[in-house]
């Protein structure tokens, strides 16, 4: 397993205005050079976009089940307060503002908030975007706390667990999602992936991904509990599914121990 007392860290002590902690400079500034066309669903981020209604659909249904929730509400979370990490240009946050909730987002490049905000604004979104890592944030008591497809490039994933964790109110919910460290992703999300240029080089790092087992251990040791882990699977006939099969990627729901 990889984590911060193996990996080697790199770049300055600051990050556009975030303490360097959990965040990797390197990958900030890969995904900085993404921003401009974050929402180009033809872009650098397309697959992303194949991605998200599959992971949407599952958070809306955990939440349903977690808060009881009416399954034909079109506000659900009114009332409840979301904290998306990793944001980028705010793919999981405008949706979470839409279904009403009050949504901070959080990221490491400067230029994704700056795209987050420009996105949001025109569309009376109101969303907390900060250039700031999940260690310097300080503040608790958030119904959902999502974390989608980004711990695998953090420099300190004890760290960022933990502060995931003391962002979680007490009856909250944690919705994780990452690659898993199997041959398939090597070959999916890496080699064949970054060779046809479905994903931008340098985007993932195969030895930084995390098995489930790990990440359940890791996420136990910040006094969470994984009641749910469900694969992603992918065909280029049929896009990105649910799945019983978590070899490619998996996402987890979590709530505090």
């Amino acid at each position: 397993m990889t984590n911060a007392s193996t990996r080697t860290t790199s770049g300055s002590d600051q990050v556009s205005g975030a303490t360097k902690g959990t965040i990797n400079p390197e990958e900030a500034a890969h995904f900085g050079a993404l921003a401009a066309d974050w929402w180009d669903p033809k872009g650098s981020s397309a697959m992303l976009h194949r991605l998200n209604p599959v992971r949407l659909g599952y958070i809306r249904d955990v939440l349903n089940q977690h808060f009881d929730l009416d399954a034909a509400n079109l506000r659900p979370l009114a009332g409840k307060r979301a904290l998306d990490v990793g944001c980028g240009a705010g793919l999981v946050c405008e949706p979470l503002a839409r279904m009403g909730a009050q949504v901070t987002g959080l990221d490491a490049a400067p230029e994704n908030i700056t795209a987050a905000k420009a996105h949001a604004e025109p569309q009376r979104l109101d969303i907390d975007y900060r250039n700031i890592g999940i260690e310097a944030f300080g503040e608790s008591g958030f119904d959902l706390v999502t974390s989608l497809e980004v711990i695998e490039h953090v420099d300190d994933p004890d760290g960022f667990v933990t502060g995931l964790a003391n962002a979680l109110a007490d009856d909250g919910l944690m919705v994780l999602s990452t690659p898993n460290r199997t041959s398939m992703s090597k070959l999916m999300l890496v080699d064949l992936a970054e060779m046809t240029g479905r994903i931008p080089k340098g985007t993932h790092h195969h030895e930084q991904f995390f098995t489930p087992e790990e990440l359940e251990e890791l996420l136990g040791a910040a006094g969470l509990k994984v009641i749910d882990t469900t694969g992603i699977s992918y065909s280029p006939s049929h896009g990105f599914s649910l799945s019983d099969n978590l070899a490619l990627n998996y996402l987890m729901t979590v709530v505090r121990g």
